[in-house]
C-alpha cells in the first residue's frame, strides 16, 4: 500500500512531467544566477530574470497559466499584465529619469549627435534580421537590442512581437551587463593612442532653469513628432522633473528607490517567466542572440566613429572614446569611457563628458522605437 501511494505521488509530481527542455532551461537559469551573483553582471535584473526562468519551467505549477481571457490564475501571469500593458517599462523609465542628470547633455548639445550615431547598430541589425527571414515587426523588436536599453526593448517587443519577448529581453539585459567586456576592444580598434589621450575641458555650469525646462521641451517635441513614444519619454521626463524641480523630494525619492525596486522585481521575474523551454529553445533564439550582439557592436562602433569625426572637426577637442557611451546603458557605458580613457592618460576625466551621449542614447533609442512602432503597429 505504501509503495503504491509513493508511486502515485511520484506519478503526479513534477518529476514525472519533466521534459528535456525544462532541464536545459534550468541549466540556463543556473548560469544566469551564477553570472548575477558571482560576476555581478547587472544583478538587479539578471537575478530576478534567471529565477523567473527557473519558476516558469517547473512542470505543473501553473504559475504562468491563464484560466480564461478575463482572469489570470497563475501568480506570475497576473504580474505579467504589467509587462503586456507596458506599465512596468514606463515606470522603470520614470525611475531612470529621476536618477539621471541631463546637465552634461544640456551643457554640450553636440552629445545628442553622438547619442544618435550610436543608434546605427539598431538599423544595421534591422536590415540583417529582415534578410534572415524575420518579419518587419520581429526585426524591429530584435534591432532595439542595439540600443542597450532593456525597458525600451520590452516596450517595443510587447507591442510588435510578444512571442519573442523572452529571448529579446534576456539578450538585451545580458549585453547590458557585458558592456565592460564588449566595448573596450571595439573602442581600442577604432581609435589611435593620440585620440584616446585627448583631454576635454570642463563643462559649463547648467542652471536650474535650464534643467527644469529641458524635460518639458523634450517631451513636447518628441511626443508631437512620434506619438507612440510618449509613454516612455513622458515617464522619463516626469521622473527627471521630479528630481530637478526641487519641490517634490518625497516623490523623487520614492520613484528612485521604493517604486523602482518593486517594479524591477516584478518586471525581471515575469520577463524571465516568459522563457518557456518549448518556445525558447528554437533556432530563432540563437539568431536573436547573435543579431543582438551584432547590433550592440555596431552601435558602439557608430558612436566611436562619429566621435572621431568630431575629433577632427573640433581640432582635437573631443575624445572619440565618449562616443561609445551613446548606447543607452546609463551610467555603465559612461563609466567604461572613463576607465578606458584613464588607461592611456591617468589625468583624464571623461565621465561627465560621456554622460552627455549616454543620456542622449536613452532618448535616441526611444525615438528609434517610436519610428518602428509607427511603421509596424498601425
Amino acid at each position: 500500500m505504501l509503495l503504491e501511494t509513493l508511486q502515485g505521488i511520484l506519478g503526479e509530481s513534477g518529476f514525472a512531467a519533466l521534459q528535456w527542455q525544462n532541464v536545459v532551461m534550468f541549466i540556463v537559469s543556473f548560469i544566469l544566477i551564477y553570472l548575477a551573483i558571482k560576476k555581478e553582471f547587472e544583478p538587479l535584473l539578471l537575478l530576478p530574470i534567471a529565477f523567473g526562468m527557473l519558476l516558469r519551467n517547473l512542470p505543473l505549477t501553473g504559475l504562468m497559466e491563464v484560466a480564461d481571457p478575463w482572469q489570470s490564475s497563475g501568480v506570475l501571469a497576473i504580474m505579467y499584465n504589467g509587462v503586456k500593458s507596458n506599465l512596468f517599462p514606463c515606470l522603470i523609465f520614470m525611475g531612470v529619469g529621476a536618477m539621471t542628470d541631463f546637465g552634461p547633455l544640456i551643457a554640450n548639445p553636440v552629445s545628442l549627435l553622438l547619442g544618435s550615431a550610436a543608434q546605427f547598430g539598431i538599423y544595421v541589425a534591422f536590415i540583417v534580421a529582415v534578410k534572415l527571414g524575420f518579419t518587419g515587426p520581429e526585426a524591429a523588436s530584435i534591432a532595439i537590442i542595439g540600443g542597450a536599453d532593456g525597458p525600451t526593448a520590452i516596450f517595443t517587443t510587447s507591442q510588435l512581437a510578444p512571442h519573442l519577448l523572452a529571448p529579446i529581453a534576456v539578450a538585451a539585459y545580458s549585453y547590458m551587463a557585458l558592456i565592460p567586456m564588449i566595448q573596450p576592444p571595439i573602442m581600442k580598434a577604432l581609435t589611435t593612442e593620440k585620440e584616446r589621450k585627448t583631454v576635454m575641458t570642463s563643462l559649463r555650469k547648467v542652471t536650474k532653469l535650464e534643467k527644469v525646462i529641458f524635460p518639458v521641451v523634450v517631451v513636447l517635441f518628441t511626443s508631437l513628432l512620434l506619438p507612440d513614444v510618449a509613454p516612455l519619454l513622458g515617464m522619463l521626463m516626469l521622473g527627471n522633473l521630479f528630481k530637478e524641480s526641487g519641490v517634490v523630494a518625497r516623490l523623487s525619492d520614492t520613484v528612485q528607490n521604493a517604486l523602482m525596486n518593486i517594479v524591477t522585481i516584478m518586471l525581471g521575474t515575469t520577463v524571465g517567466a516568459t522563457a518557456d523551454g518549448s518556445t525558447f529553445l528554437q533556432p530563432a533564439t540563437l539568431k536573436i542572440i547573435v543579431l543582438g550582439l551584432m547590433a550592440f557592436c555596431f552601435a558602439t562602433a557608430g558612436g566611436v566613429v562619429f566621435g572621431k569625426i568630431l575629433y577632427v572637426a573640433t581640432g582635437g577637442k573631443i575624445n572619440p572614446l565618449i562616443g561609445s557611451a551613446g548606447v543607452s546603458a546609463v551610467p555603465m557605458a559612461a563609466r567604461v569611457s572613463q576607465v578606458e580613457g584613464r588607461k592611456y592618460n591617468p589625468t583624464n576625466f571623461l565621465l561627465m563628458h560621456a554622460m552627455g551621449p549616454n543620456v542622449a542614447g536613452v532618448i535616441g533609442s526611444a525615438v528609434a522605437a517610436g519610428v518602428f512602432l509607427i511603421l509596424f503597429s498601425h
